[in-house]
């Protein structure tokens, strides 16, 4: 893979006792330090433009303002510094580098993925939420349908909280198909299955709230069973992973129990499905706070991009998961 990075991305300082701190870009780093063929790409600053295709104007000024005063506590989980809106804008533009890079070409081995931070899916048009500044997935979508070549997008979010960011930005247009898959009643709340989308929207937006406890087994049928069917019939030319690992069996503010291999299973379920679709796929970091459950968990999937063959969970998804899945089946029609 080809991992975006930028050193302004550790200057966004949250204080010692913040789960989201700069310690995780460096902990990946640390870990693919260990492995071959590993490339970095800088990227761009996100441009205005770019910021304002998801995010209001009078917005963005206010962030950009709050950093330019020293920052401080934006809510009771946002914090910021000075650095902050540099870093924003460089989250941002990593999550805008790798969707280009993947629909210039990147496959298999090149398969880009932003480890940018702040993270980007809980921040709204108008507000941050949730450790999030700038839509870092969302920029990347609305940036990438600016291009000639591109009709429709695909956002599939496998953090274990809901991306509320994103799904608000396109809940009523019908170019960016957004899904994900997280632990229901974790924050911010939002999420259910019958919030499919409105208007131009409808049937674009698709949430799998499973309840805590699904691991490996849970998540690959929600794959299998749910969002192909979904993507296929939207039929996007991008696909933008928000890649939280924060529903690893590890981390420290879940429940889920997603493994290391897990990740790696849906990665190449993930790129399998994109070869059929003839899309492109890109990766973007969201949250992720079990310093080495992160590094291990982007490890196997830049190995699994690179031809390693994950471990598959033996078994079936429980039955409340699959009671899930139907309902989420009946909303859609598929």
């Amino acid at each position: 893979m080809r991992f975006g990075y930028r050193d302004a991305c550790l200057r966004h300082e949250t204080g010692t006792r913040h789960p989201e701190s700069s310690d995780r870009l460096r902990a990946i780093r640390r870990r693919l330090s260990r492995l071959h063929e590993v490339e970095y790409e800088a990227g761009e600053l996100a441009t205005r433009e770019a910021m304002e295709r998801v995010h209001n104007s009078a917005y963005l000024d206010e962030v950009e303002s709050f950093c330019a005063d020293g920052g401080g506590t934006w809510d009771a989980d946002g914090v910021g510094v000075e650095a902050t809106w540099e870093a924003a804008r460089a989250s941002a533009g990593l999550s805008v580098w790798a969707a280009n890079a993947a629909l210039d070409g990147a496959q298999g081995g090149d398969t880009p993925f932003a480890s940018g931070r702040p993270p980007g899916h809980h921040a709204e048009p108008d507000e941050a939420m949730g450790f999030c500044f700038l839509g870092n997935a969302g920029v990347a979508a609305a940036d990438a349908l600016a291009r000639d070549d591109v009709d429709r997008v695909a956002v599939f979010d496998w953090d274990v909280h809901h991306g509320n960011g994103t799904q608000k930005m396109f809940y009523e247009r019908g170019d960016v198909h957004y899904s994900s898959i997280h632990e229901r009643g974790l924050f911010p709340g939002t999420g259910h299955v019958d919030e499919p989308g409105r208007g131009a929207g409808q049937g674009t937006t698709l949430n799998i709230p499973y309840q805590g406890g699904c691991g490996d087994r849970e998540y690959l049928a929600a794959i299998d069973d749910v969002l192909r069917p979904g993507l296929e019939r939207h039929d996007p030319d991008l696909l933008i992973v928000s890649a939280g690992f924060d529903a690893h069996e590890h981390d420290p503010i879940s429940r889920m129990r997603v493994s290391t291999e897990g990740y790696g299973a849906m990665a190449r379920r993930l790129d399998d499905l994109c070869d059929d679709l003839d899309a492109a796929i890109a990766f973007v970091l969201e949250g992720g706070y079990g310093l080495d459950a992160l590094a291990d968990s982007v490890a196997m999937v830049h190995e699994t991009m690179h031809g390693r063959d994950p471990l598959e969970p033996d078994g079936e998804a429980n039955d409340r998961a699959r009671e899930r899945l139907d309902e989420v089946r009946a909303e859609h029609g598929l």
